[in-house]
């Protein structure tokens, strides 16, 4: 049995897409999947699971969130070593870059094409850049970008299916569950 993470995307942000921590460990479990734990409020699940395939994990998850809230949640999953390494991705790059106002990391479904990844590098102003290694993207955001902005660079739509946390939630979630 191999443990996961798996990000939601697009919950808890008004009336209408309301999942509760309490409801998505319950949906996950109901999915087949054991050893169900969540952190905070923000779609953040750790599960065991016989299947191998990220797809079709996936896929299963979506399906089982479909139904049980009537409205679709993109769901990014992790094996605990690719989520390691985004963790270590993400302490490399804080230590090269000293001094940042945020560290956001977008948690991509998909690894980027060449096409992609040059359009959202080329996307670096004074604001700060977005530096992508493998399926984590992490925007690097200097001190005078507008606070409460977390795509000031414009380079999140270029992403696809993809879901954010900063990089305290990000190393929380390696300390505690890889």
């Amino acid at each position: 049995m191999a443990t996961f993470l798996a990000f939601l995307r697009a919950i808890n942000l008004g009336r209408t897409r309301v999942f509760p921590k309490g409801d998505i460990q319950r949906v996950v479990a109901e999915a087949g999947f054991e050893n169900v734990e969540t952190h905070i409020n923000t779609g953040n699940v750790r599960f065991d699971s016989r299947m191998r395939s990220r797809a079709k994990i996936e896929a299963t998850l979506e399906q089982a969130f479909a139904r049980d809230r009537g409205f679709e949640v993109p769901t990014i999953v992790f094996s605990t070593a690719e989520f390691t390494e985004i963790g270590r991705h993400a302490d490399e790059l804080a230590a090269a870059h000293p001094g940042l106002a945020r560290h956001y990391v977008y948690l991509l479904k998909d690894e980027l094409d060449a096409a992609a990844h040059e359009a959202v590098t080329a996307a670096a102003t004074e604001k700060g850049e977005m530096i992508v290694r493998g399926r984590g993207a992490h925007a690097l955001l200097r001190p005078g970008y507008q606070n409460g902005q977390v795509d000031p660079l414009g380079a999140a739509k270029r992403l696809g299916v993809a879901t954010n946390r900063n990089v305290t939630v990000i190393r929380t979630l390696v300390d505690k569950w890889c």
